[in-house]
């Protein structure tokens, strides 16, 4: 019995797939944020260029 605990207590293979877990949620947050910033910045310049093309000059 005392080995079986020593065993689990030793067994790091559920902490390394915690940390891959915690790596791969961090990596889609940035990735979120990078492309919302993006798609912002992209519509205001789509919408800049419309305006342009619809303005009497």
């Amino acid at each position: 019995m005392n080995s079986l605990v020593m065993k689990f207590l030793k067994d790091e293979s559920g902490a390394t797939a915690i940390e891959y877990g915690l790596i791969a949620a961090g990596i889609a947050l940035a990735i979120t944020i990078v492309l919302g910033e993006v798609g912002t910045a992209l519509n205001a310049k789509f919408v800049s260029v419309r305006e342009a093309l619809t303005t009497p000059q």
